[in-house]
């Protein structure tokens, strides 16, 4: 799966820059195409003599040298790249990955590369878990960087605790595994909705929920990463659109059932992951409704249930609902699945710790017709994203890891 495949190898300031070395032999003995990029302090664990006799390429070191090619060679070393991996990835370089800082070469090169990237973590275990390292970890995370590890064992500094390097031939399975699934969904079209909708009162006030569509968001990441033509249909939210993803933007429940009844029939898989107000105010006012000095009362209505109306229109379309719920987890979201005629639905108790609104994690069950159900335990919302991803392409027609 790596024959021809062009890799940059990023490697870091640390002890475990020697198992970059076996890294970039086990790449290049399975075909792949490597071009290395060091930074000054990665340099004092390893020569820049040994990855050039490994690849047989030129290695990068300084933004000032005599160019190899002549080119802007950090742009075009990210135009070349398919995949970058940094690998060992100190804290310091993901720190300066969450910020935008360029000031050598190979945070130059991450700056401007928009191929998948992979970070292999290597580090004291306390340096990991400082809460910096831990908020840029998410900050990366949302952007699609892919962790691998790390690895819980002794470290260099004559510790235990997790920031240990992954071992190479983890690290470089991952990247066999990527390129094994990134077209797993090619061909497919796939419609996520995600955010919470807004029902509105008044021109400054509304109903609304906690949802930050962080969770709509990576799975319509996750689908575009495994070549699915993906639209998402989003609710209001701080996020950007993920790459090579049609965004449609909706306010409330009745423009998101809308827009996404005008586009069903072409779509073959539908997630349907927003958090949608069940009901909504029955009189708008024109003008800003004035406090009076008494209760005020609203009259509600329903509001269109989205995911009923897909089931009761559903052909071709494997559909996905999403529960979250507070109580019986498990039972209420069966009964859900079979009310409204979902060929699977993804389950979690927003009361957990790590599980809730506005969460970079969650702790999910996937449910299905055939009675089967898979727990997850706590992971990125991300992670969570590509496990549906994986789940789908194993059951669905037409999709499928290719041998």
């Amino acid at each position: 799966m790596l024959e021809g495949k062009r890799i940059l190898l990023g490697v870091t300031g640390g002890i475990a820059a020697y198992k970059a070395v076996d890294i970039a032999s086990r790449l290049c003995k399975l075909g792949a195409e490597v071009n290395v990029v060091m930074t000054a302090s990665a340099t004092e664990f390893v020569t820049p003599l040994t990855f050039r006799s490994i690849t047989s390429r030129p290695v990068y070191t300084d933004m000032f040298d005599e160019p190899k090619i002549w080119n802007v060679e950090h742009i075009a070393l990210a135009k070349w790249a398919e995949v970058v991996l940094v690998a060992p990835a100190t804290a310091n370089i993901m720190a300066k990955m969450a910020v935008g800082l360029a000031d050598d070469f190979l945070s130059t090169v991450l700056l401007a590369v928009t191929s998948p990237v992979f970070i292999a973590p290597a580090m004291n275990h306390a340096m990991y878990h400082h809460p910096a390292t831990q908020k840029n970890k998410t900050i990366l995370e949302q952007r699609g960087v892919r962790f691998i590890g790390p690895a819980t064992g002794h470290l260099a500094c004559g510790t235990e605790g997790d920031g240990r390097m992954s071992e190479p031939e983890e690290i470089v399975k991952e990247l066999q595994d990527y390129f094994n699934s990134k077209e797993i969904m090619k061909g497919q079209k796939v419609l996520v909705t995600a955010g919470g909708t807004r029902e509105l009162l008044d021109p400054v006030r509304y109903i609304g929920n906690f949802s930050s569509g962080k969770m709509g968001y990576a799975i319509a990441q996750a689908f575009a990463e495994a070549g699915a033509d993906v639209t998402l249909v989003s609710a209001p939210t701080a996020l950007s659109a993920p790459a090579n993803v049609k965004l449609i933007r909706v306010l409330s429940a009745l423009e998101m059932y809308e827009q996404v009844l005008a586009i069903y029939d072409e779509q073959d898989i539908v997630i349907k992951a927003a958090a949608v107000a069940d009901y909504r105010p029955a009189d708008y006012k024109e003008q800003k409704i004035k406090k009076k000095g008494e209760n005020l009362i609203i009259e509600l209505v329903q509001n269109p249930d989205i995911l009923a109306a897909l089931g009761e229109r559903k052909k071709h379309q494997f559909l996905v609902g999403f529960a979250a719920e507070t109580e019986n987890a498990v039972d209420n979201a069966l009964e859900k699945l079979h009310r409204k005629n979902a060929d699977m639905l993804v389950v979690n108790d927003v009361t957990k710790s790590g599980a809730g609104f506005d969460s970079d994690t969650n702790i999910v069950s996937f449910l299905f017709r055939d009675g089967r159900k898979i727990d997850y335990p706590l992971m990125s919302k991300t992670e969570v994203a590509r496990q549906l991803v994986k789940e789908i392409a194993a059951i669905r027609p037409g999709t499928g890891i290719k041998e």
